[in-house]
């Protein structure tokens, strides 16, 4: 396969800041001495890396996390002469690593590669659905979750309390907001800071009370109102544009996920055949 690079951007929430992500694959670059103003987390997937950091070199192959300090210099180049490497990253702002610590300041990280093959494959897989199809709440959900996460386990900050108090009465707050501007759905950011709380513990009080992360929940409540709109004989496009799909793609792949079948298959088998 021929060596490519591919940026796609997602946005954390409707108007919110927007989230860089790459997908890679390389025989033979090397990447010039450079810096980032955001941390750098990549998750290698195929044959092995060296970068040169902090004065040394670390080694990276196929399931492991590489976290990149922002301003720090660093290169990348294959480890061998005969493999190439393959590898997705994200840049974030440090803000996302420390939402779920306690203190103001940039979590650390004194190894830059990481062995935690769990939060490996879930940031892969976040990393692959939001470049394929960006959806503002949907990365809102479920990126800060994971670099929390990863500040959790792998940094020195010292984790804020999972505990949030009034979590059920908080959950039934953005629940309903969430309902009530189902076609634009305000950003987590925007919900924490009317309720006086940060992103992750709004996070952490939803997932908590209701089962999933907000994305998830509007996903099945749009689909809820979606099958509503098919049953009166609205057709799956329009149908997914009233209840806040991107398109009907977007509408079908939850509808399979929440019933079981294409919204196209639900409606022509519901379908009255004195109006068919």
């Amino acid at each position: 396969m021929a060596e490519q690079a591919r940026w796609t951007r997602a946005r954390l929430g409707r108007c919110g800041p927007p989230l860089d992500l790459l997908t890679a694959r390389f025989d033979k670059h090397v990447y010039a001495p450079h810096a980032h103003a955001e941390f750098t987390i990549g998750v290698c997937v195929g044959g092995s890396e060296v970068i040169d950091y902090r004065g040394g070199r670390v080694y990276n192959g196929p399931g492991s996390i590489v976290v990149l300090a922002p301003g720090e210099m660093h290169t990348g180049r294959p480890a061998t002469t005969t493999d190439g490497y393959a590898y997705r990253a994200l840049y974030a702002d440090p803000s996302l690593l420390a939402d779920g610590t306690l203190g103001t300041g940039t979590p650390h990280f004194r190894d830059a590669v990481l062995d935690d093959p769990e939060l490996a494959a879930a940031l892969r897989r976040a990393h692959t659905d939001l470049a394929g199809r960006p959806d503002p709440l949907e990365a809102e959900s479920r990126l800060p979750w994971l670099l929390t996460a990863l500040s959790h386990r792998h940094s020195t900050a010292r984790p804020a309390p999972d505990r949030v108090p009034g979590s059920h009465g908080i959950s039934l707050l953005v629940r309903d907001r969430l309902a009530d501007e189902l076609t634009a759905p305000p950003s987590l950011a925007a919900l924490a800071s009317d309720l006086g709380l940060s992103r992750y513990q709004l996070l952490r009080a939803f997932r908590t009370t209701m089962g999933v992360p907000p994305y998830a929940w509007l996903a099945q409540y749009r689909v809820t109102r979606a099958r509503a709109l098919l049953d009166s004989g609205v057709r799956p496009a329009e149908a997914a544009a009233l209840v806040g799909f991107a398109d009907q793609a977007h509408l079908t792949r939850w509808f399979r996920r929440v019933l079981g079948v294409t919204p196209a298959a639900y409606r022509n088998s519901v379908q009255d055949p004195a109006r068919a």
